[in-house]
This record gives structure tokens, C-alpha cells and sequence, in this order.
């Protein structure tokens, strides 16, 4: 497996995301440093947004997702390993089935289900080992749920926020589908189809589903 090469999605070559890096680009900083750097600049910079769903390749690509303020958890690990990658940090691809707890009650009326998937986590390689991070929730959306935001320090897996504030359970993962070295476009799609067929007809056509 090759952890650092550009692909189709991970288009780290582009100008949109050598952009992106800039700041990160350079012999000053530890890799750890770039690391943990890009991981709270996707975090933070690009709004969680579950309600907008790509359903065709273009969408999945690193360069195009930059370019958006939001993104679901699959379009903000994509960037993340794009970004990575671009700065010779291995990274890739990681998949799961997560349930939320707070906040939900939206997606239980358009998902049918407070179940979420495939969500899209990052693993990167550091210190000899793997490292799994959940770019996923930006810190405002954080504060508005009374969780607190999940810190990276780089040597440590940052995926987990079990409670709220309070110690009410907010997010526990159902199911983990592995990691994968390019973006799974396919098995993305037939596990969407699998879990929201009506969201996923509906939407063929257009390509994106976009739940208001």
C-alpha cells in the first residue's frame, strides 16, 4: 500500500490545495506540528454539515471540496488526507458507522435514523504508528451542543466524544469498516443505498442530496 501518492480524489497536486498547505510547507515545523496544524485548520475552517451528500466522484475531490465552506465527515477526511499526503505525511482513509445522541432530532426526521454512515475518520501515520482523528465537528458546532471539542496532540487517537458536558451519551460508533488507501467512492455509495435508499433514489439524478 502507497499512503502518500495523489489520486482522482486525493488531488493534492492542485493549486486548491497546495494552497491550502502553504502555511504547512515548510522545514520550520515538525512534522508532528504540520500534522496537528492541518488537522485543527480542516476542523475548524470547514463547517460540519451532514445534510449534504455528494453522489458522484467530482464531488469526493479534495480540490472541490476546499473550495466549499461545510462538509460532511467523508468530504472533511478527504481533505485532511489530501493535505497530509501533499506534505509527505502518510495518511489514509478511515470508515465507520457512528449513532448520535444530541442534536438529533433533524436527522431523524429526514435520515429516518440518528445512525450515520459511512463516517469518515483519518488515519495518520506518526511516531512509528497509526493515529485515528475525527476532523468532523468544528469547534462552534462543538460549543452549541455543550461537547467539547476533540483535541489532537498528535501522539494520541482523537475519535471519541462519548458524552456532553453534562454526561449525557452523544456519539458512540456501531461499526467500523476499516481503512482504505483511496477514497471507496463505490462502497460509499452502496452503503448509502443500503441505509438511505429513499434519500439515495431521489437523488440520482442531481447527483447531491442537500436536506433543508
Amino acid at each position: 500500500m502507497n499512503y502518500l501518492t495523489s489520486s482522482y480524489f486525493l488531488d493534492y497536486e492542485s493549486d486548491e490545495i497546495q494552497q491550502l498547505i502553504q502555511e504547512f510547507n515548510t522545514n520550520e515545523l515538525a512534522v508532528t506540528d504540520k500534522a496537528v496544524g492541518l488537522y485543527y485548520k480542516i476542523r475548524d475552517q470547514w463547517k460540519y454539515d451532514p445534510y449534504t451528500i455528494y453522489l458522484t466522484k467530482e464531488g469526493y475531490k479534495a480540490s472541490k471540496i476546499v473550495q466549499r465552506p461545510y462538509g460532511h465527515c467523508v468530504d472533511k477526511a478527504i481533505l485532511l488526507v489530501a493535505s497530509l499526503r501533499a506534505l509527505q505525511i502518510p495518511a489514509r482513509i478511515h470508515l465507520a458507522k457512528v449513532k448520535n445522541h444530541i442534536a438529533v432530532e433533524k436527522l431523524v426526521e429526514k435520515f429516518g435514523t440518528n445512525e450515520l454512515t459511512p463516517h469518515g475518520m483519518v488515519d495518520i501515520y506518526l511516531h512509528g504508528k497509526w493515529i485515528k482523528v475525527s476532523p468532523a465537528f468544528n469547534r462552534s458546532l462543538c460549543d452549541k451542543c455543550n461537547v467539547a471539542p476533540l483535541e489532537f496532540d498528535g501522539e494520541h487517537d482523537a475519535t471519541f466524544q462519548q458524552f456532553d458536558s453534562a454526561g449525557n451519551i452523544f456519539m458512540e460508533y456501531l461499526e467500523d469498516y476499516g481503512h482504505f488507501e483511496d477514497v471507496p467512492f463505490d462502497f460509499m455509495i452502496q452503503n448509502m443505498k443500503t441505509h438511505y435508499p429513499d434519500l439515495v433514489h431521489l437523488s440520482q439524478q442531481s447527483g447531491i442530496v442537500k436536506i433543508v
